[in-house]
C-alpha cells in the first residue's frame, strides 16, 4: 500500500510544474499543537472552550471521588464514589474523543483541498 502511494505521489509530481510541485511539497502535515489550535479557531471553538471547562470540572470530581472512595468506611458509600469516579473518567474520555474527531475532520478538509488543488492544476494543464 505504501509503495502504491509513493508511486501515485511520483505521478502527481511529474504532472505538476516545478512551481506547483514546490507548492505541493510545502503543504506538510502541521504539528499536533497547531491542529489543536485549529479546533479552537473553528466555528465551534466556543464549544471546545466550554468542553474544556467541563473536562476540568470532571477531572476535579474524579480526583475528589477517588479520595472519598479511599476514605469511605461503608460499602454503599464506596460503591457510590467508585461509580462517580468511573463515570467522570469515562466522560472525560468521551470529550477527548470529540477533540480528536475535530482534529481529524480538519485533516480531511486539508487533504480535500490538496486534491482540489491538484485537480485544478491538472485541468489547467489539459486546457493548455
Amino acid at each position: 500500500m505504501k509503495k502504491e502511494m509513493e508511486e501515485i505521489d511520483k505521478m502527481i509530481r511529474e504532472a505538476l510544474s516545478d512551481q506547483e510541485a514546490q507548492f505541493y511539497e510545502d503543504l506538510n502535515e502541521p504539528p499536533v499543537l497547531q491542529k489543536l489550535g485549529e479546533v479552537y479557531k473553528s466555528q465551534l471553538g466556543w464549544l471546545a472552550l466550554v468542553m474544556n471547562v467541563i473536562m476540568l470540572f470532571l477531572a476535579v470530581l474524579a480526583v475528589y471521588s477517588i479520595i472519598s472512595l479511599w476514605n469511605a468506611s461503608e460499602m454503599l458509600a464506596m460503591i457510590r464514589w467508585a461509580v462517580v469516579s468511573i463515570l467522570s473518567v469515562m466522560a472525560i474520555g468521551i470529550l477527548k474523543l470529540y477533540f480528536w474527531m475535530q482534529m481529524d475532520k480538519n485533516d480531511i478538509r486539508r487533504e480535500l483541498k490538496r486534491i482540489e488543488l491538484q485537480i485544478a492544476a491538472l485541468l489547467h494543464k489539459l486546457e493548455q
